[in-house]
């Protein structure tokens, strides 16, 4: 064959392939705008939340559990350890087995996320979670513990209320229902596009509602349940170590920064927001603390300013990316006189005991800041602003339209399963046992040894 026949051939073979492969040549090219449209991960908001969410679990352990535990008598340091060790690492499971599908399954109801991603189902290192800027997103995984670390810790803040005397299985079983049917619910319908109160314009940007009213209204009514300490207002029952409390004040507030800025699921200028907020709103509680103290009492105390220190983080989570600097100062500068009246005056008057003040700082700073976070929203007060055609009246009237829906709902719910768990393993400890403590009563050890 001479070469200009052979050149002709692959000649007549190139246009017949070309034009075999046109359709698929065609295919390919329309196809790859839209793969290039899929979107990625951003590394950088992915190791953001990665931090926030080791700093959430830096908050439950040691955090909360020191905190509690040097607030105790020192006979039952131990017990709060164990509570809060093995209520998180119980929920830490829930979560992931039914919880983050009955909060966040997909389902449109407005008080239940639905069954579709039990087992973690269609939960992949490839699925995503949309943040609060169009087309970025982070991988699912990392948003399915950042939430998780969020469910684990806020029962764990309800044992302060009943600590000294409650059973340990009775504190384990109640949490496991309580999450179930008060929190995930609770979840759902503030942070779910098709959640109730996010469909009324609720503003809750890290969980005044979720987390700190929902806990301290469970609290007061566990306080009420269990009973009293046996001789309390008779017996010493300060607590045992102010400086392992401020240590794990400290490690709250440190935490806490992954639990503000983030909840703005991204490393943007709303984390450093709400950064910058859960550093003043806190400070300006722990001073303000300090101030009434020393008007009311004459000094001011260790114990009011570490009190002081989770009144502010309290209050200022559900404005976090939302407030301005200033109105988060506002905000720390007021929680502090209420939270402290709550404290010294409304719980001697009604006589309950709450061991850690749970519902006096918990559930009035949630309150408070829940519904103060309607106010400084306003773009007039330094804040991000209103959705179109929403009022400062009108925001405030919703904030508080989504409190009661969670007082009612949690405290309801609580009451219910308090009951529940005092029929199936009767909720207090034996006088003996609560007398002797119970580090070793519960669990056959103490926490320090002479």
């Amino acid at each position: 064959m001479s070469f200009s026949k052979f050149s002709s051939m692959i000649g007549r073979l190139g246009a017949a392939s070309a034009a075999v492969m046109a359709p698929a040549i065609a295919f390919a090219q329309d196809a790859a705008p839209a793969a290039a449209a899929a979107p990625v991960p951003d590394k950088g908001d992915t190791a953001f939340m990665f931090l926030s969410t080791i700093l959430v679990l830096f908050m439950l352990i040691p955090g909360l559990a020191l905190f509690y535990g040097g607030l105790v008598r020192a006979k039952n340091m131990l017990s709060v350890l164990m509570q809060c060790t093995i209520i998180g690492a119980s929920i830490m499971l829930v979560w992931v087995i039914y919880g983050y599908s009955f909060a966040f399954g997909g389902s449109e109801n407005a008080f239940f996320g639905g069954t579709a991603k039990m087992f973690l189902a269609g939960v992949t290192k490839d699925s995503t979670a949309a943040t609060f800027s169009a087309g970025v997103v982070i991988p699912e995984y990392i948003f399915m513990l950042f939430q998780m670390t969020f469910a684990a810790i806020t029962p764990a803040l309800i044992v302060g209320a009943f600590a000294e005397r409650i059973k340990f299985s009775a504190a384990v079983l109640f949490c496991l229902l309580w999450v179930t049917f008060v929190y995930f619910p609770i979840a759902h319908m503030v942070w779910d596009a098709n959640g109730l109160l996010f469909g009324w314009g609720a503003l809750d940007f890290a969980g005044g509602t979720v987390v700190h009213i929902n806990a301290g209204v469970a609290g007061l009514i566990g306080a009420y349940m269990v009973g009293k300490r046996t001789g309390y207002g008779k017996d010493m029952m300060a607590p045992h170590s102010m400086t392992l409390t401020l240590v794990g004040a400290a490690m709250l507030w440190v935490g806490w920064f992954g639990f503000n800025a983030g909840s703005n699921l991204e490393a943007s200028g709303g984390a450093m927001l709400a950064t910058v907020n859960t550093f003043i709103a806190t400070a300006a509680a722990v001073v303000s603390w300090s101030i009434v103290e020393t008007f009311t009492r004459g000094k001011a105390s260790m114990l009011g300013a570490a009190s002081g220190m989770i009144a502010g983080l309290v209050a200022i989570t559900p404005a976090a990316g939302i407030a301005g600097p200033m109105g988060a100062i506002v905000m720390g500068l007021l929680v502090s006189p209420l939270c402290y009246f709550f404290v010294s005056v409304v719980k001697n008057k009604f006589g309950y005991d709450d061991t850690a003040d749970v519902f006096g700082v918990h559930g009035v700073g949630g309150l408070f800041g829940a519904i103060a976070t309607g106010v400084f929203a306003s773009a007039s007060l330094g804040g991000i602003g209103y959705a179109e055609g929403v009022t400062m009246g009108g925001q405030v009237m919703t904030q508080i339209y989504a409190v009661i829906v969670t007082l009612l709902w949690c405290g309801i719910g609580s009451f219910i399963l308090y009951k529940v768990v005092d029929i199936i393993v009767g909720l207090r400890v034996p006088v003996e046992a609560e007398r002797e403590g119970l580090d070793l009563a519960s669990h056959g050890e103490a926490a320090y040894h002479s």
